[in-house]
């Protein structure tokens, strides 16, 4: 992404809610070689942030209710979490959770857009969000998969004011042009039973050895190494919870 830092309207952090935690952590870890820190109030409910270096990049979270699924979620940017969850619902969409505070570090909630794709809005206060972006271990890109994106394009540049970067075969989002994010339509490729939804892709040396490293750790590949063109090279993958998500790599790749 054009973003090397959170702001306002953009991706700002990214967190996985699984069904095994630990076993999250151990594959990670050895995927990306994220530390972890697990918060250990009691009231953070387990809450844990991967690190690359020192940077904060991700989080891993247990499921907190018995509806919720095993998932990446993507949140954004706003300076006003309460406004923004009112600029949600009169564009069509609905706030599931929130706004609440997070401790004194922000403010949070949870939405779905009119697709059926839900999202995080994060209005910071102590923390900004992600300290890395595009290096690898960390995210770089966020994507929307849907089956109306005409909607989504006009919820999301109605709540966000995106900008919109459309050809034939893809849209990218930016913020004033500078592109962090794309959106696809989801075809008869896709299961029925799979809901629209916000998929991250994290950087990494060489999507081909990161994709025999999430085999050999019990993730699946779901989209083999893919090269566009001369521009990156692209896989995505499912964790052994069921969480999907994307890699990919800049430049030529083999």
């Amino acid at each position: 992404m054009k973003l090397d830092k959170p702001v306002t309207g953009g991706p700002c952090w990214t967190e996985l809610g699984t069904s095994d935690l630990d076993g999250a952590k151990r594959f990670y870890a050895e995927l990306f070689g994220w530390r972890h820190e697990t918060d250990p109030r009691q009231e953070a409910g387990g809450y844990t942030v991967a690190h690359v270096g020192e940077a904060a990049v991700a989080a891993l979270t247990p499921l907190y209710q018995e509806s919720q699924p095993v998932a990446w979620n993507v949140s954004f940017a706003v300076p006003d979490a309460d406004e923004a969850t009112r600029k949600v619902t009169a564009a069509g969409g609905t706030v599931l959770l929130g706004p609440m505070d997070v401790f004194d570090i922000g403010r949070f909630a949870v939405a779905v857009d009119p697709t059926g794709a839900v999202f995080q809005l994060w209005q910071a206060r102590t923390f900004p969000g992600a300290g890395l972006f595009n290096a690898p271990g960390s995210l770089g890109w966020v994507e929307l998969l849907t089956r109306a994106p005409e909607r989504a394009v006009d919820f999301y540049t109605t709540v966000f004011g995106w900008s919109v970067n459309a050809s034939e075969h893809y849209t990218q989002w930016g913020i004033d042009g500078a592109d962090f994010g794309g959106m696809m339509r989801m075809d008869d490729k896709f299961p029925h039973e799979v809901p629209a939804h916000w998929q991250p892709y994290f950087a990494v040396t060489d999507v081909d050895t990161t994709a025999t490293t999430a085999t050999g750790a019990g993730g699946n590949v779901l989209m083999e190494p893919t090269s566009l063109g001369d521009v990156r090279r692209i896989g995505v993958l499912r964790d052994p919870q069921g969480a999907m998500f994307g890699v990919y790599a800049e430049g030529p790749q083999r």
